[in-house]
């Protein structure tokens, strides 16, 4: 031990915070629980995702009809076709709880159709 922990006594109360700090403290938990307040229950996040998906779907339903009305093409309606069944594959795994899952596969599927149609159909 050195001569500064013998020096106080065993009973010493430790100093109450003053009021800056809990008012600090009190703030702090307030800015947590605001942020926890803001974030979706997994129920509002499966419901947001399957109505995105549901307007992605009528959005490449209603470019696929757009697309084959000014040139018909295999292709097009492949790569139309394969966008509007990930939208339905997105909003099966929403409904079963996957909700990053389709998150991500619906970002990604769309980005990919969207870029074929510009890469690859004349």
């Amino acid at each position: 031990m050195s001569t500064s922990d013998q020096d106080q006594s065993v009973d010493t109360p430790i100093p109450a915070p003053d009021a800056g700090a809990a008012a600090e403290t009190e703030t702090e938990v307030e800015t947590e629980t605001e942020v926890e307040d803001r974030r979706l229950t997994p129920r509002q996040a499966r419901r947001l995702r399957i109505a995105l998906s549901s307007v992605g779907m009528v959005a490449m339903a209603v470019v696929l009809g757009l697309r084959i009305a000014s040139r018909s093409s295999v292709l097009v309606v492949g790569v139309y076709g394969l966008a509007l069944i990930l939208c339905g594959i997105v909003i099966e795994l929403s409904r079963n709880g996957r909700t990053r899952l389709g998150s991500w596969l619906l970002a990604v599927g769309l980005v990919a159709a969207i870029g074929s149609d510009w890469l690859l159909i004349p």
